[in-house]
């Protein structure tokens, strides 16, 4: 009688299964680090020295993207710590601004920003292996399906986005098998990139110094600039590059419902990871600017000639290793770039699975991707169909037009989750807050006063790469509208069929 009478709620959370928290600190601090440390690293640079033409503009470039990456961090932590549920931001966007805020965000997640980063790792982690092996290449056609009327673009089929579709679905297994799993190859592969990273510094700092390079970079270190306006909107638009390097030090957030006291462990793990990554990015441009000049000729045989500039398909990294240990380095910095989009997506697959598992949970997606696997406590089928998706954007080709146009986005959803933490101290003063962002209320507000800078300027010099990625949010609004009609008609309860 007892059991009859229950609460259906109540019933629910004993019959199914529940997320198992297992990460500790150190996992989460290596998720953390995992996520954002990519390919961006070792090829950004080049753009960047290219639109600001001077080495003390590429650095500073590097400072500024540090200074916001490390603020967004620490204001972050106050979200984390005061909210540690399954969904990390899409939650504190959904509790700050109302569910339609945080389904655009969670949409646009699943449809490009999570996907569509999934499909440009896995591509540059095959193009690296091609340096390996000549047989994987685009050039190697294996099935030609036609074009795309909507996209415009051919859908092919070639040994690279077989290895990048086998790479994703390699990775989904091991996420499905569970948190613990996931965690254990992530963190085997975050420490191995980041000795990797850590290796370039040492070597590139002790045996990689080249005369002619510190004579050309350190001569005259600020040239170009002229302070003015447009040398600050150079710098902004300049920003992107080093942004998308940077970025998804978040994602830990969306683990929040499988981390050990996630309270503490979650703002510590954005601090030490986020802190850590944007110390040895800045390291590496440093050993850039020692080994290699910072201006060049594309039509330069020899990587000293070509410069950061031009470095051979922007692959700096490798330019730099080949000038600290020769041949053998541009193979050894190509096998750290494997390691690194490897582990990378490992980290980008196990967090961002949990965004859709939690919009399903609040019955803003496909129910059936808010359940967990009854052995594995993992929701395999939002995995799954994670796995799917950013597997068909690798045959479309489009996933890096997709990355372009929403530039934007990413770092407009950043600037609310920052006003997040000043719209809940008014809303929601009552809710526990562990830790406090550090600086509040001057260093978030300068986050978003220049985060808006760098959009205006983006808007302004680059609208082909901004209004198609607010057109991508912005569909999701009627979207949200039919999804929301069947729950105001009583509709099926999160989670169920």
């Amino acid at each position: 009688m007892a059991e009859a009478t229950r609460p259906a709620s109540l019933a629910a959370t004993t019959e199914e299964p529940q997320l198992v928290r297992g990460l500790g600190l150190l996992d989460a601090t290596m998720l953390v680090m995992g996520s954002m440390i990519g390919s961006g690293i070792f090829i950004v640079s080049a753009d960047i020295a290219r639109q600001v033409p001077s080495p003390g503009g590429l650095l500073l470039v590097w400072l500024l993207t540090a200074f916001l990456t490390i603020v967004g961090a620490l204001s972050f932590g106050e979200l984390a710590a005061m909210m540690p549920r399954a969904g990390g931001t899409y939650v504190y966007l959904r509790e700050a601004f109302g569910p339609l805020t945080g389904f655009l965000y969670g949409w646009t997640i699943f449809l490009v920003i999570g996907s569509a980063t999934i499909a440009a790792v896995a591509i540059a982690f095959a193009k690296f292996a091609g340096v390996f092996w000549p047989a994987i290449s685009a050039d190697r056609v294996l099935v030609s399906v036609g074009t795309l009327p909507f996209l415009g673009k051919p859908m092919v089929l070639h040994t690279q986005n077989l290895l990048a579709i086998a790479s994703i679905a390699l990775l989904t297994w091991v996420n499905c098998r569970g948190i613990r799993t996931g965690a254990i190859v992530q963190n085997l592969f975050t420490l191995a990139k980041v000795g990797a990273v850590v290796g370039l510094v040492v070597l590139g700092l002790t045996l990689g110094r080249n005369a002619t390079a510190i004579q050309t970079n350190f001569t005259d270190f600020w040239r170009n600039l002229s302070w003015d306006l447009n040398t600050f909107t150079a710098l902004a638009v300049a920003m992107v590059g080093s942004l998308f390097a940077s970025f998804a030090w978040e994602n830990v957030t969306f683990t929040a419902g499988e981390t050990k006291n996630p309270s503490r462990n979650i703002p510590l793990s954005l601090l030490l990871g986020a802190g850590g990554v944007m110390v040895l990015y800045l390291l590496a441009n440093v050993v850039y600017l020692v080994t290699l000049p910072l201006e060049g000729s594309p039509q330069a045989a020899d990587p000293l000639g070509r410069g950061i500039q031009y470095a051979a398909e922007d692959r700096v990294g490798a330019a730099a290793g080949e000038m600290i240990l020769g041949s053998w380095g541009a193979y050894l910095m190509a096998g750290a770039i494997l390691i690194s989009t490897f582990g990378c997506n490992n980290g980008l697959i196990l967090s961002y699975a949990r965004v859709s598992f939690a919009m399903a949970r609040d019955r803003l997606f496909f129910a059936r991707m808010g359940r967990l696997n009854s052995r594995t406590h993992s929701p395999n089928f939002a995995l799954a169909m994670q796995g799917v998706w950013a597997s068909f954007l690798t045959l479309t080709g489009t996933y890096t037009d997709l990355l372009d146009y929403i530039i934007f986005a990413v770092l407009l959803f950043y600037i609310v989750a920052i006003a997040a933490v000043f719209v809940l101290r008014r809303k929601r003063p009552d809710l526990p807050r562990p830790y406090r962002a550090f600086g509040y209320p001057v260093l978030p507000f300068l986050y978003i006063a220049f985060s808006v800078f760098i959009e205006v300027c983006l808007l302004l010099y680059k609208p082909r790469y901004t209004w198609p990625g607010l057109i991508i949010v912005l569909l999701g609004v009627p979207v949200y509208l039919l999804w929301r009609r069947p729950m105001k008609a009583g509709g099926p309860a999160a989670g169920s069929a």
